[in-house]
């Protein structure tokens, strides 16, 4: 849940977040860094959820939906425990976290600033509590568009 509750309410409407472009590191090896960008996107149909696109200069973008829950923790602790996991940098660095996303097909490290997400974050915990995110899902549709492969066509 979200950390300062008591602020926070459902939404009366839907209201639109702009998406946060965020700068962020790749970590190729122990010493290389490959600056990138990441569009995070917040949808008050499916809040509990965050699209993250993966800006690549060369090569497709990568596309990954991850749970909201789970970016906010893992901005101050371990979060996560399977195919997406998320965790602060150590004391005295700059304020970041580790992403790691893995998959049969791809394993990646990233290193994220914490400050702006954190902010966006509490952007979408304004517009949809913690404890409303699930009011009114429709679980079909949900599924439907969380397990929809953009190159699969649909029947």
């Amino acid at each position: 849940m979200h950390r300062d509750q008591s602020q926070l309410r459902a939404r009366s409407a839907p209201e639109h977040l702009p998406s946060l472009l965020l700068g962020l590191d790749q970590m190729l090896d122990e010493f290389t860094r490959l600056p990138m960008r990441a569009e995070f996107r917040f949808d008050p149909d499916m809040p509990a959820v965050i699209t993250v696109e993966f800006l690549a200069e060369r090569g497709p973008n990568l596309l990954w939906r991850m749970g909201r829950e789970l970016l906010h923790r893992g901005l101050t602790s371990m979060s996560g425990c399977g195919d997406v996991r998320m965790w602060p940098t150590l004391p005295g660095e700059r304020p970041s976290s580790w992403l790691l996303l893995e998959s049969q097909e791809v394993e990646a490290l990233f290193q994220l600033p914490t400050g702006p997400l954190s902010e966006w974050l509490d952007a979408t915990y304004r517009i949809t509590s913690a404890e409303a995110e699930m009011d009114g899902l429709n679980w079909d549709d949900f599924l439907l568009e969380l397990l929809d492969d953009p190159g699969t066509p649909s029947e």
